[in-house]
């Protein structure tokens, strides 16, 4: 396929994601704030290391894997921004978790300079990123989605079309609020258990063949708790951040979010627990501690 890619953001999911293009023998162009982080591509082989502002001149698609649509706002103003003759077709990706109407408003300027700007929420994490088996959640428009549905395909095992501008962004931050509230349900049972004698790893033996199985009974406890690793690969601070704006967007849309609320309300105190840049499966760990935190 001759196409040139950029991906903005080289942190766990950002170079899961170039990964599978360098893999692919795919031109690549890569940035991040971090000069360490770009280093590690300088010797690759059909990978340069690109402003994003050079990067827009020169790619059909740039994949922003950033922490929010904040970051990527900032590629997008001033005299040499990537709006400043972009190559004609151009297609971002914001693969960040944000506020769908600030995602939104991103898109309209993108799109007077004629530059299609879709919001595509990811699901499958940092092992998910590496292994080119994400699922995205995409919202913007279709014309551009489907232009560019074959690049997806390298690092993207499903993907959803959604409807318009901020639906990715929308149905991300109600998937995350309910993953989230999950999991803490699970570490809630987990305690109870381990209180009444029960052996952690047997309730979760028997979750994963009844009905209460999730993602976190089949993966987080099994991967980063029970075998004591603590590495989930996502920090306390991103949970809070999401399921706050989960919570308020559920508010703004007139929607009862109470165990969103009661989620928000643990991670809260998580955070006052001085738990922001830790591991979230460490939340498993300190449940009952960060529970007495006023």
């Amino acid at each position: 396929m001759n196409i040139n890619v950029g991906v903005v953001g080289l942190g766990n999911m950002g170079s899961g994601i170039a990964h599978n293009y360098i893999k692919k023998g795919v031109s690549l162009k890569v940035w991040d704030s971090s000069n360490v982080l770009c280093k590690n591509y300088e010797k690759k082989k059909n990978v340069e290391v690109m402003h994003p502002a050079i990067m827009s001149k020169c790619c059909n698609v740039v994949f922003f894997v950033v922490p929010s649509c904040i970051e990527i706002g900032t590629y997008l103003n001033g005299r040499n921004s990537m709006l400043t003759n972009p190559k004609k077709g151009l297609v971002i990706y914001d693969l960040t978790s944000s506020d769908p109407k600030e995602s939104s408003k991103l898109a309209k300027k993108a799109k007077r300079k004629n530059i299609d700007y879709l919001d595509a929420g990811m699901s499958g994490g940092a092992t998910g990123a590496k292994a080119g088996t994400l699922t995205l959640m995409i919202g913007g428009d279709e014309k551009a989605f489907n232009k560019t549905k074959k690049i997806l395909s390298f690092f993207v095992e499903n993907f959803f079309y959604l409807g318009k501008s901020g639906s990715g962004h929308t149905l991300k931050l109600i998937h995350n609020m309910v993953c989230h509230s999950i999991f803490l349900s699970t570490c809630e049972g987990g305690k109870m258990a381990e209180r009444a004698g029960i052996n952690l790893k047997d309730m979760i033996d028997v979750f994963n063949v009844a009905n209460a199985r999730s993602y976190a009974s089949q993966f987080r406890f099994p991967l980063h708790i029970l075998s004591e690793k603590w590495d989930a690969k996502s920090r306390v601070y991103n949970l809070h951040k999401d399921v706050g704006m989960a919570v308020a967007l559920g508010k703004s849309l007139k929607a009862q979010v109470d165990l969103g609320e009661s989620t928000l309300n643990f991670l809260k105190k998580a955070m006052s627990f001085g738990m922001q840049d830790t591991d979230y499966s460490l939340l498993y760990k300190d449940f009952e501690k960060i529970r007495k935190e006023k």
